[in-house]
């Protein structure tokens, strides 16, 4: 049986893979600017349910939304042991999506999602390029949706980003 990682442990894996992985190889060209000043936030649901994730979430988002972006410009909001069934994490991504659509938050908060076994829709389960969107545990991502426009004004190519980073995953798996 393999052991469950604290809370601790299971932030510092997803930190760990947002600065090995996501800032290091350049899959989201505007991460580096907020972790290197330390602007993103990792929340840790403690609790198994996808209603205990939920919870959690939309506190988060609250939190967000009442944080000045100078101090936390995204939050992570990680689930080591709940929703480890995709299917049923992205139910709860809608039930998320839904709640905040319900309390005017549409437009305001983007929610980037991450599962270790994520696939994007009609991919091979086994195609590197699903690592793109691959994480150590089920995570939201919250983000401020003018800072996310903000920041894909400035970038030459955003639509050429998803393209870009599967062909990179492909080319490091030797595929």
């Amino acid at each position: 049986m393999t052991r469950r990682p604290t809370p601790a442990e299971a932030a510092d894996a997803t930190r760990r893979w947002v600065v090995d992985v996501v800032v290091k190889l350049g899959l989201c060209p505007f991460a580096a600017a907020v972790v290197k000043p330390g602007r993103v936030r990792y929340a840790v649901c403690e609790g198994n349910s996808g209603g205990d994730a939920l919870k959690l979430a939309l506190e988060e988002a609250s939190l967000l939304l009442t944080t000045p972006p100078q101090e936390v410009s995204t939050t992570l909001v990680i689930f080591p042991y709940a929703l480890s069934n995709f299917h049923a994490f992205l139910d709860t991504v809608a039930e998320f999506e839904g709640a905040l659509s319900a309390v005017g938050a549409d437009g305001i908060i983007q929610v980037p999602s991450f599962h270790p076994d994520f696939v994007f829709q009609g991919a091979d389960p086994d195609d590197p390029g699903n690592g793109t969107n691959r994480a150590p545990y089920p995570t939201l991502q919250l983000l401020r949706e003018e800072e996310v426009t903000e920041a894909v004004d400035k970038h030459p190519d955003p639509e050429g980003i998803p393209k870009r980073n599967i062909a990179l995953l492909r080319k490091l798996a030797g595929v």
